[in-house]
């Protein structure tokens, strides 16, 4: 077998790179949104208890959902190309929703605290609200399985698991940063001036989103 051209593996190596970021900054941007996740993932870190397993769950979880999710867009499309193009808009619907709840939380930002018992959580219980928050949170599903699948049937068969390895990597960066960083992030995310900037940056990044999935 005779190997491709260098020029040709240039060009390959730059389309699995770029797919990888893209997928990293789509991975971020839908992960970043603070939700009852989020909250309970950074309550955690502020109170410094059992922030491992929790942030190991998180990770494992989208990991899963994220490879579900660009394997079974893919089979989907050859299926059913139909499919894709409801799901591409009823996505960029929820995007657009999304983005107006974040702007709107921009505009009246409050601060989340670790407020709550002082009473130290057991590993089963924390465990369990975090599989919980997880996996029993139908935004999840749309987040992982369907937005960044169809996002990631957008960069081609060589493009999407390159796309999906970058989402996970996002995730894996948020989670650790949310959780091992929280401690930083107490004095900071007490001003609702932080959550302000946070919540803004999400409604842009949504707006983008939904754009590119319909156009895509």
């Amino acid at each position: 077998m005779i190997p491709p051209p260098p020029r040709v593996r240039q060009v390959e190596l730059t389309t699995t790179f770029g797919s990888l970021l893209a997928g990293f900054g789509a991975g971020l941007s839908l992960i970043v949104a603070i939700g009852a996740q989020n909250a309970f993932v950074l309550r955690q870190g502020l109170r410094r208890e059992h922030l491992a397993p929790i942030v190991a769950i998180c990770i494992a979880s989208d990991a899963v959902l994220i490879v579900a999710g660009v394997a079974g867009v893919g089979a989907l499309i050859q299926a059913a190309p139909f499919a894709l193009a409801v799901v591409r808009w009823a996505g960029a619907a929820f995007l657009l929703a999304y983005a107006v709840i974040a702007a709107r939380r921009a505009l009246n930002p409050g601060a989340l605290s670790a407020s709550g018992p002082h009473s130290s959580t057991t590993l089963t219980a924390a465990v369990t609200t975090a599989v919980a928050l997880t996996w029993l949170n139908p935004h999840v599903y749309l987040d992982t399985v369907v937005l960044l699948g169809s996002l990631a049937s957008g960069h081609g068969p060589d493009g999407r698991w390159p796309f999906a390895w970058g989402a996970v990597a996002g995730s894996t960066l948020w989670f650790c940063l949310l959780g091992f960083g929280a401690k930083f992030l107490a004095p900071v995310f007490a001003r609702p001036g932080a959550w302000r900037v946070l919540d803004g940056g999400i409604a842009v990044l949504m707006t983008v989103l939904a754009v590119l999935l319909v156009v895509q």
